[in-house]
Order: C-alpha cells, then structure tokens, then sequence
C-alpha cells in the first residue's frame, strides 16, 4: 500500500526532530518551518518502502501532529 506525506506548517513548531530522524524526508525554510523534501510537500508522490521507514519513525515522533500521512494523494 503506498503511503504519502506532508507537513502541516501552520502546525509545525520548527523544533527539527523530523529532520534529525529523516533528513532525506525533510527540509526547511528559513524560519525553520518542516517540509516533505520529496514532492516539495504537496503529498501526491508515494514513498518509497525504504523512506517510509525513516518517515514513519519521524511521524511517530512529531511532538505537535505536524506531520501527516494517507494511503491516497493528498488534494
């Protein structure tokens, strides 16, 4: 099953764990604000299993929900 990513920016407190756990995944701005680097946060390209992997350790460990995942692109 394909699993697809972004960031909730308004969200996102710029405290950098998703980066530490998955620095492939996600990049950010100059206010420090997450991004999913594979898609430019869009969600509609699906991780491969490997970065899925990383993603979800970073999803799991996102203290604020910021960062989101479906099984369908997001709109």
């Amino acid at each position: 099953m394909p699993l697809y990513a972004k960031v909730d920016r308004a969200a996102c407190i710029a405290c950098g764990r998703c980066q530490m756990l998955a620095p492939e995944l996600f990049t950010y701005d100059t206010e420090g604000i997450a991004s999913v680097t594979l898609d430019a946060n869009t969600g509609t390209q699906p991780l491969t299993p490997a970065q899925a992997i990383d993603f979800k350790l970073a999803y799991t460990r996102c203290p604020t929900g910021a960062i989101e995942r479906r099984e369908t692109p997001f709109d």
